[in-house]
């Protein structure tokens, strides 16, 4: 499987962007799906994760603010981002364990005004 990841982009404080992330090659539906982020000169970070049933599990630091989602007939996870914040400005990556770790290539967010 390969997984797209787009929607990144440059936004205010307070801004919503919505990412997304395309699953290719197989499906992914029974599969767990997760966000990660990597700020600057910081290790990657768990954002969010969502099960094969719908159920979700976030960070601290988000909860309240972004909403991941899936849409199986699209295979497709997304990341509803709402109230951002400079220190949410990182490349956001999108994972899936299916045989093997996969890794999204990377969508860089940029919070600023």
């Amino acid at each position: 499987v390969q997984l797209q990841a787009c929607g990144g982009g440059l936004v205010q404080p307070g801004g919503s962007l919505r990412l997304s992330c395309a699953a290719s090659g197989s499906s992914v539906s029974n599969n767990l799906m997760r966000w990660y982020r990597q700020a600057p000169g910081k290790e990657r970070e768990l954002v969010a994760s969502i099960g094969s049933d719908g159920s979700r599990a976030y960070q601290d630091s988000v909860k309240g603010r972004f909403t991941i989602s899936r849409d199986n007939d699209k295979n497709t996870v997304y990341l509803q981002m709402n109230s951002l914040k400079p220190e949410d400005t990182a490349v956001y990556y999108c994972y899936v364990f299916h045989r093997s770790a996969v890794w999204g290539q990377g969508t860089l967010v940029t919070v600023s005004s």
